[in-house]
């Protein structure tokens, strides 16, 4: 009987001691701080912005952010430059791409049969049907929105002067952001297969890059391709350079969202599982090295490309 009641008791302690282990290891992945590269550091921007999201330039002053709840408890949320806070939409169902143009806003709500829609001052539009609708980027002419959906995602094509809908991609899965980069590509993220891939006329859209978790957010600037990793738990924010190179800029995040830069080198990130937006800023030293490094590069490729210019003329 005694024997009994010490088996028993040690396999209670030894559950016991399983259970207080997996809660220290959740606490610790929670609370430990986001960690930057050398070169780099950040500060927290707004805070209790719940479930932040989407990022956006307002076009009278200040920054946009999207409150990503579900059930028309979303909203997107005006932060000025004073500090003052304000909702400029409300009973949205998972707001998630924002994006400025033509003097106005254009978002998507991440839930079935949701409208990407467009702010302009106090109203309101409808621009077009979409389903589960996330990433969103505009050249000016056109509108591209981007479905995250499991198997049967579609990419949108939206003409502004005429109003124009055609689709560009279907059969795509869980693909949640599109942009297009400096060097005239366009990018777009698939999250289950963790890969960026090229849209291209012939329809194949080729992998250029792999091996990643969860990227949902992209942008492309002159310091390279951005991503985010829609992690719950030790997310990441890479930097891929024109060379392929990856940076890690940030990690353990908790589920990373949009990424706006800013005028003066800055940069914001949605932090939705911390309720949060973060700035991010390379210090100045570290900026000017990288600027000596880039422009060394350049003259080493022009450098030999007319080697093998001559090599051919001779």
């Amino acid at each position: 009987m005694n024997m009994s009641l010490r088996l028993l008791k040690s396999a209670f302690l030894a559950a016991a001691a399983l259970v207080a282990a997996a809660l220290m290891f959740f606490a610790w992945q929670y609370f430990f701080p986001v960690q930057a590269a050398s070169g780099w550091s950040y500060r927290v921007a707004y805070d209790d912005v719940q479930k932040a999201a989407g990022l956006a330039r307002a076009a009278d002053g200040g920054i946009l952010v999207s409150q990503e709840l579900q059930d028309g408890r979303g909203s997107i949320l005006l932060m000025q430059p004073d500090g003052d806070r304000e909702v400029v939409v409300e009973g949205l169902s998972k707001p998630d791409g924002l994006l400025s143009a033509r003097g106005g806003l254009v978002f998507s709500q991440e839930s079935g049969g949701k409208p990407v829609s467009f702010l302009q001052g106090k109203r309101v539009s409808e621009l077009f049907a979409g389903d589960q609708v996330q990433g969103l980027w505009d050249d000016g002419h056109y509108l591209y929105a981007i479905e995250d959906r499991k198997g049967n995602g579609r990419l949108w094509r939206y003409r502004w002067d005429d109003r124009q809908l055609s689709v560009v991609r279907d059969n795509l899965s869980e693909t949640e952001s599109i942009t297009r980069c400096t060097d005239g590509r366009m990018l777009y993220s698939e999250k289950e297969t963790g890969v960026i891939r090229e849209l291209r006329e012939d329809g194949r859209d080729p992998v250029v890059i792999d091996g990643l978790r969860n990227p949902t957010f992209m942008l492309c600037d002159e310091q390279g391709l951005w991503i985010s990793e829609d992690s719950t738990h030790r997310a990441r924010l890479l930097l891929v350079d024109a060379q392929g190179a990856q940076t890690t800029v940030l990690s353990f995040l908790k589920a990373p969202q949009a990424i706006l830069p800013l005028d003066d080198g800055r940069y914001l990130i949605a932090e939705g599982g911390r309720d949060r937006v973060l700035e991010l800023s390379l210090n100045k030293a570290d900026g000017f090295r990288r600027e000596l490094e880039r422009s060394a590069k350049h003259e080493e490729a022009a450098e030999q490309e007319q080697n093998v210019v001559k090599g051919v003329g001779g």
